[in-house]
């Protein structure tokens, strides 16, 4: 058998693998690093080096999300960690790495349709999962055990949530795109339960701001100033509705209230948002301290440790703060990359030919932009992984042409 043949054969099974990763991604973490394995294997056996790094050097956001994990990988030169610490933090930001890798994958229109119908029917499959578990009909099911309590479906509640926004964004765009009327109502039907979940069943605070943040941005984008007036009062309609007729919604922002106004700095805490602002106040101290390059990837746990010795408060490996979580680690050097590469994806979304990958890209990074000041996004498995696969989904898209100088 010739190289030849089996090159060709090494990347259909590459298009086949990063299409099945849209499926894995919301369901099973195992299956993804089986499905990572595979596609860098063929992505590695299939060669055409060349024309591969041309894609690459040619997109920003590659070469953005490369930037950011050689600076990750430049961090384990210095610093004080705890042992191990440097290589597995390293390898949490390893999904920034497949970014290059994933938009070689997604060179063509087929491609990328397929992983867009395979991220969304695992969606769709969770979402009826997310449904079902909060009626308490899983209780006792041998296969897939769940609680009422946690009814995240495939993920737990703040994973679940971010996936569930972002595919009521999708579907709405895909409604906004589609010519075909019942198709349309599909899409808008669809789009609205993944809300409805966001905001009546799933236990996360920061979907409903990121929910809040996607659906402005649809409604601006799609009717202009009319947009909007339009989101403004749907977004009232909601919150009133959701805060008055979900027990979850309600009790949850109560809550949140009501603990943002116990906290007081220097006292430990216990509740979930007193925690999170010792985590936030602490982790700007650890960033004052080493402000350029920070004190090395894997440094935080050991760094957090030491900063709280003796003050009677819980040390920590993640600041649930990824701004923070790079900052330590990598100093305002690494902040600066990690926003580079936001402003990266908005600016270059600009230039895809198609509304829907612009709005897709642009979707995706107020998700992580927004989401990453409640949550370390970019370290977590199925965030990371999300944001390196859709992000070459998107990017990948046929891009306007340059404009000719004025003659």
């Amino acid at each position: 058998m010739r190289y030849p043949s089996i090159a060709s054969g090494a990347a259909t099974a590459g298009r086949w693998s990063v299409i099945a990763l849209g499926f894995s991604i919301p369901i099973s973490v195992a299956l993804d690093n089986v499905l990572l394995a595979i596609t860098a294997l063929v992505w590695l056996t299939a060669g055409n080096y060349r024309d591969k790094l041309a894609l690459i050097r040619a997109n920003p956001v590659a070469l953005a999300a490369f930037a950011l994990f050689g600076l990750l990988v430049l961090g384990l030169g210095y610093g004080v960690r705890n042992p191990g610490d440097g290589l597995h933090y390293l390898g949490k930001y390893a999904d920034l790495l497949f970014v290059p890798v994933f938009l070689t994958l997604f060179r063509d229109q087929q491609t990328r349709e397929l992983g867009l119908k395979a991220f969304g029917g695992a969606m769709i499959l969770s979402l009826i999962m997310s449904h079902l578990v909060y009626h308490d009909l899983l209780f006792r099911n041998p296969v897939l055990p769940r609680l009422q309590e946690i009814p995240g479906g495939f993920k737990y509640s703040i994973t679940h949530s971010l996936l569930a926004c972002f595919t009521a964004f999708l579907f709405a765009l895909l409604a906004r795109e589609e010519t075909r009327r019942g198709w349309r109502v599909a899409y808008i039907l669809i789009a609205l339960v993944a809300a409805h979940n966001v905001l009546f069943i799933v236990l996360s605070r920061t979907g409903y701001l990121v929910l809040a943040v996607l659906l402005l941005y649809f409604f601006v984008v799609t009717f202009g100033r009319r947009g909007l007036a339009v989101a403004t009062l749907l977004g009232t309609g909601l919150f009133v509705s959701a805060y008055f007729g979900s027990e979850t919604f309600h009790a949850r922002t109560n809550v949140a209230a009501s603990q943002f106004e116990e906290w007081r700095l220097g006292e430990p805490s216990k509740d979930s948002v007193g925690l999170r602002l010792e985590w936030y106040t602490t982790s700007l101290k650890l960033v004052r301290e080493d402000p350029l390059i920070g004190s090395g990837t894997g440094s935080f746990p050991a760094a957090y440790a030491r900063a709280v010795e003796g003050q009677n408060m819980v040390a920590t490996d993640n600041p649930h703060n990824e701004y923070l979580m790079i900052s330590v680690q990598i100093g305002l050097l690494g902040l600066a990359c990690l926003l580079h590469l936001f402003w990266r994806q908005w600016q270059f979304a600009d230039r895809l030919v198609q509304p829907l990958y612009r709005d897709l890209g642009r979707g995706l990074m107020l998700t992580f932009v927004i989401g990453s000041l409640f949550n370390s996004l970019l370290l977590d498995h199925t965030e990371g992984l999300l944001f390196a696969w859709m992000s070459a989904l998107v990017f990948a898209a046929p891009v306007k042409p340059a404009s000719s100088p004025a003659s």
